[in-house]
């Protein structure tokens, strides 16, 4: 099928989100429309998949969208199975808890859950994939059977495959029990609590359980030969949390949108960057991969990418921003395998073609006397501290040296905390003659035998 205009804005729901008006995007240019379709067509073709729809998201909303295959019209209202991009909906609905103060990261799920075999786990390693618990549930495969409650899982040891934060292991029980923990806490079946917690308040009204037409059909692709096999589709049970969500291209958009930040009320700006910070590395990966809280975070061609990837028999679903470009993309696919990932193609051929134009440097007040930044020396290294944008300070190697770098932001004692790098979460103390941080001193000169250096200093001097 060809290009087709977006339908819809991403708007805000009046139950949540504060109102405001619906504002389409700008439109890519003809050229990049161009590259867009080519690059999504290609992928449909060899890829064999029965329907395609793609898009790219800038300024909140889908400002391209094609669809190829059998996919009617308009394509951006047709519904896909999302697989685990449910997980990261599933970990909004957590996060929400621990904002309002219901329950801490580091809780062990027992406290919560209790009577399963992972209670000595917390909540935070499920949310990361680092709880070792088993990849699937117990019992026949859950994403081609019917599922039940908890109950039904008769959960024991064996699900426990590895140590507590020992290394990252993708784990879609981990977040079937996450589901039912947000169930427990709020009275209600999960899919109720994302309905109105997380999804409508985003206007992802299309964003359903089970399919609700018009809806694709999902299909596997014989290997050796062009011919398809309806795949079957179920409520997946207590596992629905790892993956049961249906969505249209609009709708995904609209998600897009909220991990670039337009929130709406849904989680604080602050806990959608908390979501970001790698936690699990996947080592398995051939480039730099890694996981967050109920994310994703791939570094690619020299970009950090956050989202995730969605797969359910007879389907297949991406959805991944660019922080930094401001820009996201998305795809639907029915097919069970051998689709390459599209989002990755049409992030880098948009950035390729439309540049982000950054925002004009303007001066902005230091916040602190200009004499305590320039040049610092942790023992014989020299160190710059200097004033960033967001009143904020960095602290890192002089250009072209390697060194450890972090930024920090002020606290209400007057000392900084370490945002990110590695002294994340580490106090800064900044007086006249020292920097103060994890232990660390830096004085103005290296190895200052009139600085509190550790251990002291030669009394003799360089020599």
């Amino acid at each position: 099928m060809a290009e087709t205009a977006p339908r819809r804005a991403v708007t805000s729901s009046p139950a949540r989100r504060v109102a405001t008006v619906a504002v389409m995007p700008e439109p890519v240019l003809p050229t990049t429309a161009r590259t867009l379709l080519a690059r999504t067509a290609r992928v449909q073709r060899e890829g064999r998949a029965p329907a395609l729809v793609g898009g790219v998201v800038r300024d909140g909303a889908l400002s391209w969208s094609a669809a190829r295959g059998d996919v009617p019209e308009p394509h951006t209202d047709v519904q896909f199975r999302l697989g685990s991009i449910s997980k990261t909906v599933t970990a909004v609905a957590v996060l929400r808890l621990r904002d309002e103060g219901r329950l801490s990261l580091d809780d062990p799920l027992e406290r919560h859950l209790p009577a399963t075999p992972l209670g000595d786990r917390t909540i935070g390693q499920l949310l990361s994939h680092l709880a070792g618990a088993s990849s699937e549930s117990p019992g026949e495969w859950w994403e081609r059977s019917p599922g039940g409650s908890l109950t039904d899982l008769a959960l024991d040891r064996t699900v426990v495959v590895l140590g507590a934060a020992r290394r990252f292991h993708y784990s879609n029980l981990g977040f079937g029990l996450l589901g039912e923990l947000v169930a427990r806490f709020r009275g209600r079946p999960w899919e109720d609590v994302v309905r109105t917690e997380v999804l409508e308040p985003l206007g992802m009204t299309r964003t359903t359980p089970r399919p609700v037409p018009p809806a694709a059909q999902g299909f596997a692709v014989h290997p050796w030969a062009d011919v398809v096999l309806p795949e079957p589709e179920h409520s997946a049970g207590v596992m629905a949390a790892a993956g049961q969500l249906w969505a249209t291209l609009a709708d995904l958009a609209s998600f897009a949108a909220f991990m670039l930040g337009d929130t709406g009320g849904v989680l604080d700006r602050a806990t959608l960057e908390e979501m970001r910070v790698p936690a699990g590395v996947d080592s398995s990966a051939p480039g730099w991969s890694a996981y967050g809280l109920g994310v994703q975070v791939i570094r690619l061609d020299g970009r950090t990418l956050v989202g995730h990837g969605g797969s359910m028999p007879g389907f297949l679903a991406n959805v991944f921003v660019d922080p930094e470009e401001g820009t996201g993309a998305v795809a639907l696919a029915n097919t069970t395998s051998g689709l390459d990932p599209l989002v990755f193609g049409l992030l880098a051929d948009l950035r390729a073609a439309e540049p982000r134009i950054v925002e004009p440097w303007r001066p902005d007040p230091a916040p602190l006397p200009l004499h305590l930044l320039g040049v610092w020396f942790w023992g014989p290294a020299p160190h710059v501290l200097r004033a960033v944008a967001g009143g904020m300070l960095h602290l890192g190697p002089l250009p072209g040296r390697a060194g450890r770098a972090s930024r920090f932001v002020r606290r209400p004692d007057g000392t900084w905390t370490g945002l990110d790098g590695y002294y994340a979460g580490e106090v800064l103390r900044i007086a006249e003659d020292h920097l103060n941080l994890a232990t660390f001193v830096f004085t103005r000169t290296p190895y200052d035998p009139e600085g509190p250096v550790p251990g002291g200093v030669d009394e003799r001097g360089w020599r």
